[in-house]
């Protein structure tokens, strides 16, 4: 953290120095799946995942934020690195930046593309960390394919305030002639994304267009060119997991993978702090009756999505435990919750500079219209809707942060 003086400075020229330092690991990386967008990135990139190891292929995969351990970002050939491996990369990158400028962010994508280069593997999945033009993970010319999930109003102070000016930011990622997939969009952003692909000479394959994907009472149907699959609905919750399937199945078909494989990215998949509900722990424990549930969704498409969720679950007084950072769109997240939520508790996320004090977070539940009270933490506003409310459906929300805290204490 001391190598930059920013978190975020988003430009390539410092990975590409330290890129050129190492020889250029990013030119020996198994065929890559790069994948941009607002919402839904991890996830399509979890169930990708799923499928190709259902078909018997190796997989690197990075990703980020970590929830409870950094060595969530980088997967090697299936399996998360190593304590070991990951200080050996990382003092090898240190070593030839040489004490240049240079974020975290930055050294650690470059150092999970250096773990890459050395392991055996059949594809790497490269999740972009924030826009993508000038993302840290944008310095592979020539992917297999790339992947646009939906994008929308979300880092306006790094990326634009317009979903136009988003998009364009996402659209850095499509490289000549080399096919992108585009998740369902605001007709603005695909406007953008296409333009894009046609001045590179990139083939389209766009929801809606191309390829087609609902849910037909407890299936997922997908159809494109090829023909229609009739598969079980992805094991993540929410009609949003479906659009996110879509975009995957879509990835696995151009590879060229089999129905298998597609249901294997179906059933298979996990991807903690995406609607999950918790089973176990010290906080499940301490909950009774109550269920709990955890998402990391913080912006408005991301408060939809758990609104639309929330309305689909049996009925059951719901309340919400919510911490966001200072950086989001707070009311926009939490307006659509107003109508499915009894209540919500604002708490401060625990070690996080950034985040917005619990007393802000409950004055903006307010704004919206939301009943909303503070508690020191989320154990102590558990306790307190449990009292009330035995049977409670009780969300944690607002921040991957929040839900990385959350997995730590629940251990």
């Amino acid at each position: 953290m001391a190598l930059h003086p920013k978190i975020i400075d988003l430009t390539l020229d410092r990975v590409w120095r330290l890129l050129g330092a190492l020889d250029n690991p990013q030119d020996r990386l198994p065929p890559v799946i790069h994948i941009a967008g607002t919402n839904g990135k991890g996830s399509t990139q979890a169930m990708i995942r799923a499928g190709l190891e259902g078909a018997g292929k190796s997989v690197h995969a990075y990703t980020s934020p970590h929830l409870a351990r950094f060595h969530e970002r980088i997967r090697l050939a299936g399996e998360l690195i190593s304590e070991a491996d990951l200080t050996e990369i990382l003092d090898v990158c240190y070593a030839a930046n040489d004490g240049e400028n240079i974020t975290y962010f930055e050294i650690t994508t470059v150092a999970a593309l250096l773990a890459f280069a050395r392991t055996s593997a059949d594809f790497t999945l490269l999740e972009v960390g924030l826009g993508g033009r000038l993302d840290a993970t944008n310095v592979v010319s020539d992917p297999a394919v790339t992947i646009i999930t939906p994008v929308d109003l979300d880092h306006q102070q790094f990326l634009g305030d317009t979903i136009e000016q988003i998009a364009g930011e996402k659209a850095g990622i499509i490289k000549r002639g080399i096919p992108v997939i585009v998740g369902p969009q605001h007709d603005a952003a695909l406007e953008v994304i296409e333009r894009r692909a046609e001045t590179l000479g990139a083939p389209v394959f766009a929801h809606g267009q191309h390829w087609h994907v609902w849910q037909e009472r407890d299936r997922l149907v997908f159809q494109d060119e090829n023909g229609l699959l009739d598969l079980p609905l992805p094991a993540l919750q929410g009609a949003h997991q479906v659009q996110n399937a879509g975009a995957a199945l879509m990835a696995l078909r151009h590879l060229g993978f089999d129905e298998a494989a597609c249901a294997a990215a179906m059933e298979n998949v996990s991807w903690p702090a995406r609607m999950q509900r918790l089973r176990h722990g010290p906080l499940v424990e301490a909950a009774g009756e109550a269920e709990v549930w955890l998402d990391g969704g913080h912006n408005p498409a991301a408060g939809r999505a758990l609104a639309a969720l929330i309305k689909k679950l049996p009925a059951r007084p719901t309340h919400l435990i919510c911490g966001m950072l200072n950086t989001k769109d707070i009311a926009g997240f939490m307006a659509p919750l107003a109508e499915v939520a009894d209540t919500l508790t604002a708490i401060t996320i625990p070690d996080e500079v950034n985040t917005l004090p619990a007393g802000e977070t409950a004055k903006a539940a307010q704004s919206v219209g939301l009943h909303s009270t503070t508690a020191r933490s989320a154990q102590d506003a558990l306790r307190a809707i449990t009292a009330k409310t035995p049977t409670a459906r009780v969300l944690i929300c607002g921040s991957l942060y929040l839900a990385g805290a959350i997995l730590r204490e629940n251990g």
